[in-house]
C-alpha cells in the first residue's frame, strides 16, 4: 500500500507539487482546505505524512505554519524540499488585461508579485484565497489569479513570463510524521524552537552553545509569543547529525539555557 500525504489543495497548488516530489510520484496525495486540516489528517491517522511550506526566499517564514509546529506534541519534520516558485497570471481565454478589476491568490503569492501588480494593475482589488490554485475558481471576465507555471486547466491562459518581483524565488517545504513515530537515525540539519530566559544575554548564551562547539547556524527567526507581549520565540536551524554525541551535547546545553525548547525536526 502506497504512503498517503496530506497537503494544502486544491489540485495544482504548490503544496501538491511538493507532496508529489516528496512521494516521487508513488504516493497518494490528500488535498486539504487549509494547513490545519493537513496536520489534523496526519494526527488523526488518515495519512502517513503531511507537507507544509515553512519558508520563502522573498517573504521569509510562513508564520502560521511556524506557529503550528511549535505546539507541544506537534508533528516532527523528517525531510526538507526546496521548490522553485514560478508565478503566472491566470485568466480565462480571451480576457484582456485591461478588463481585470480583481486579482485573486494566496497572500504569499500576492506579496511576492507586489511590484508587478502595482505597475500593471494599480486599481485592481487584491483578494486572498487559501491557496494559489483556489484562485482558478474565481476567474471570470473581470478577474485574474496567480498560480504556478505547472498548472494546466482547459479554458485558462497563463502569462508567458514569471510575474514574481524576484525571479529566483524558492519555497522550502517539510515532510512531517507523527511525533511518536519520529526516530531519526541521522541528519544533516536539526530544526528547533526556543524561548530564552527573560534576562540580559540569554540569546547570546543560547547561541553560544553552538558557537563554542563550531556548529553552524543555517537559519534563525523570531516570532512574538502570542500571550506574552514583548517576548519572543526563536526558530533556529543548525547543521549537524543528530546521532553525533557532540551535537547531542550542544543541543542539550542549549535546552538547559531556555525556558522552553522543542526540536521540530531532524532531516
Amino acid at each position: 500500500m502506497s504512503a498517503r500525504y496530506s497537503c494544502l489543495g486544491p489540485k495544482g497548488s504548490y503544496s501538491e507539487l511538493a507532496a508529489l516530489r516528496f512521494s516521487k510520484g508513488e504516493g497518494e496525495v490528500v488535498l486539504c482546505p487549509d494547513f490545519y486540516a493537513a496536520l489534523a489528517a496526519l494526527e488523526g491517522g488518515e495519512v502517513d505524512f503531511a507537507v507544509l511550506p515553512i519558508e520563502n526566499s522573498i517573504q521569509g517564514g510562513v508564520l502560521k505554519n511556524l506557529d503550528l509546529l511549535e505546539k507541544p506534541g506537534a508533528p516532527f519534520a523528517v525531510e526538507e524540499l526546496v521548490l522553485s516558485i514560478d508565478h503566472r497570471l491566470a485568466t480565462l481565454e480571451g480576457v484582456e488585461y485591461s478588463q481585470i478589476e480583481r486579482i485573486y491568490s494566496h497572500e504569499q503569492a500576492i506579496g511576492q508579485c507586489a511590484e508587478y501588480l502595482h505597475a500593471h494593475f494599480p486599481k485592481a482589488k487584491l483578494l486572498y484565497t487559501r491557496s494559489t490554485a483556489e484562485s482558478l475558481e474565481k476567474l471570470n471576465a473581470h478577474s485574474a489569479g496567480i498560480v504556478g507555471a505547472h498548472v494546466k486547466k482547459a479554458g485558462v491562459t497563463l502569462s508567458g513570463e514569471n510575474i514574481a518581483d524576484e525571479k529566483r524565488n524558492f519555497t522550502r517545504f517539510l515532510k512531517l510524521v507523527r511525533r511518536d513515530e519520529a526516530h531519526p537515525a541521522e541528519s544533516k540539519k536539526i530544526f528547533f524552537c526556543a524561548v530564552c530566559k527573560h534576562r540580559p544575554g540569554s540569546l547570546y548564551d543560547l547561541l553560544g552553545a553552538f558557537a563554542s562547539s563550531g556548529i553552524n547556524l543555517t537559519r534563525i527567526e523570531s516570532r512574538p509569543i502570542r500571550d506574552v507581549f514583548g517576548e519572543y520565540r526563536f526558530f533556529i536551524e543548525i547543521e549537524g547529525d543528530i546521532r553525533e554525541p557532540a551535537i547531542q551535547e550542544a543541543v542539550g546545553a542549549a535546552k538547559a539555557r531556555c525556558s522552553q525548547f522543542q526540536v521540530i525536526g531532524a532531516y
